[in-house]
């Protein structure tokens, strides 16, 4: 499967951004997804993971603000990220792989997975 990421781009604090990442090649549906995020020099940290029976796991720094969330067509995943902090500045990368939804929780917020997108940046200032 294909990923590409878009929806990117310049934000002032507390405002809104929603990333989508569109899936080809196959269902993107009975994957499990993640939304990942990196600045330089660090090493690339889970978002949120979405397993195909819906569940999902959110990292803590963003419990409350980020929502993921499947399109009509389950060929797309979107990012919606209300009230944005500067911290949230980074490259953010779709990811999946065909985990069932057990292995999605263990596993979908680590960098495991198969499938990348190329990244979309967001900054937040």
């Amino acid at each position: 499967v294909q990923l590409v990421e878009s929806g990117g781009g310049s934000v002032q604090a507390g405002g809104s951004l929603r990333l989508s990442c569109t899936g080809s090649g196959d269902t993107i549906g009975r994957y499990c997804m993640g939304w990942f995020r990196q600045i330089p020099d660090k090493e690339r940290e889970g978002v949120v993971a979405h397993a195909s029976d819906g569940s999902t796991c959110y990292a803590d720094s963003v419990k409350g603000r980020f929502t993921i969330s499947q399109g009509n067509t389950k060929n797309t995943v979107y990012l919606q990220m209300n009230s944005l902090k500067p911290e949230d500045t980074a490259m953010y990368y779709c990811a999946a792989d065909l985990w069932g939804p057990d292995w999605c929780h263990q596993y979908g917020m680590g960098t495991g997975y198969r499938y990348w997108g190329q990244g979309t940046q967001v900054t937040v200032s």
